[in-house]
C-alpha cells in the first residue's frame, strides 16, 4: 500500500466544493491523503471549516483573517479569530501573511493585521500559516521585526504556504523557523518551485494543494481537490530523485510533528 499524504492547506469551504464536499473527501481517503487542514479566510470560512471537520475524519482547521480580506475585516474579526483558538480541531493560525498582487491601498493595515496573527501564533503554540504575494521583503522584515520583540521567539513556527521561490527566499523563511508548503504550481512547466526546490531541506518541506486553486498538471485549470496531492508528490520525487513513496513519509512526518496531528 502506498505511503499516506498529508493536504496542508485546501480550502475544503471554498463554494466551489458546496455541491459535493462529502466526494471530495471521499476521493482524498481512497487517494491515501488520510489528513487534509483548511485555512481561513473570515470568520464565515472558519465556521464551515469546523462544521466540515466536526462531521469527516482527518480534518483540521486553521483559525485567521486572510491578507486580501483584511480591507473589509474590523479589528473585532480579529478577536473573533482568536476565539477559535483553542478548540480541539484548530492546529494553526491562519491563513495569514501579506498580499500585494491586487491592491496596495492598504499595506499597512495588511502588516497590522500579520503582526497580530504571529503574536497569536507565539501566544497559543500553534503554526502560523503564511501567504505571500510579491511581498516578500516585507513580509520576511515584519516577521524579524516580531521576533526580535518577543520574549518567546522560538515559539514561532509554521508554513510559508504556496512557496514559488526564489531560493533565497525559502532559505530566508527557513532561517525565521518555516516549513515551505509545495502545491500544484511546482508540476508547471519552468516553475520557479521547482527550480528552488533542490536547494531546500527535506526535514522543512509539506505538500498542498490549494485546492480549489492550482491544480497540479494534469489538472491544471480545472478545480484542484486534495486527492491531487499526489501529483504534487510525484513532481517532488522527481526533483529529489527518490520514490514517491519516500516523498509521502517525508513530507507526512514533517507536517504530522508541526500541526501534532
Amino acid at each position: 500500500m502506498a505511503a499516506t499524504l498529508i493536504d496542508t492547506h485546501v480550502h475544503l469551504s471554498h463554494r466551489k466544493y458546496s455541491d459535493d464536499i462529502d466526494d471530495v473527501i471521499a476521493r482524498a481517503h481512497e487517494a491515501g491523503v488520510d489528513h487534509m487542514v483548511i485555512p481561513a479566510i473570515d470568520i464565515e470560512s472558519i465556521e464551515i471549516a469546523l462544521q466540515i471537520a466536526e462531521r469527516h475524519r482527518g480534518i483540521y482547521v486553521m483559525a485567521g483573517i486572510h491578507p486580501s480580506h483584511t480591507k473589509e475585516a474590523a479589528e473585532e474579526d480579529l478577536d473573533r479569530a482568536a476565539e477559535f483558538v483553542g478548540h480541539e480541531l484548530v492546529v494553526g493560525v491562519g491563513e495569514s501573511g501579506l498580499d500585494y498582487y491586487w491592491d496596495r491601498t492598504f499595506d499597512e493595515k495588511q502588516q497590522s493585521f500579520l503582526r497580530f496573527h504571529i503574536r497569536l501564533a507565539i501566544s497559543s503554540g500553534l503554526p502560523l500559516i503564511l501567504h505571500n504575494r510579491e511581498a516578500s521583503a516585507d513580509l520576511l522584515a515584519v516577521i524579524a521585526d516580531e521576533l526580535d520583540s518577543s520574549s518567546h521567539p522560538e515559539r514561532l513556527r509554521g508554513i510559508f504556504h504556496c512557496f514559488s521561490g526564489p531560493a533565497d527566499v525559502g532559505k530566508a523563511a527557513i532561517e525565521l523557523g518555516f516549513h515551505l508548503g509545495i502545491g500544484g504550481n511546482v508540476t508547471y512547466k519552468n516553475s520557479p518551485t521547482r527550480e528552488a526546490l533542490p536547494a531546500m531541506p527535506r526535514e522543512r518541506i509539506v505538500l498542498e494543494t490549494d485546492g480549489p486553486f492550482l491544480a497540479p498538471v494534469p489538472y491544471r485549470g480545472k478545480r484542484n481537490e486534495p486527492a491531487y496531492v499526489r501529483y504534487v508528490a510525484e513532481t517532488v520525487a522527481e526533483v529529489w530523485r527518490c520514490s514517491v513513496d519516500e516523498v509521502a513519509d517525508v513530507t507526512t512526518q514533517n507536517a504530522r510533528a508541526l500541526f501534532s496531528i
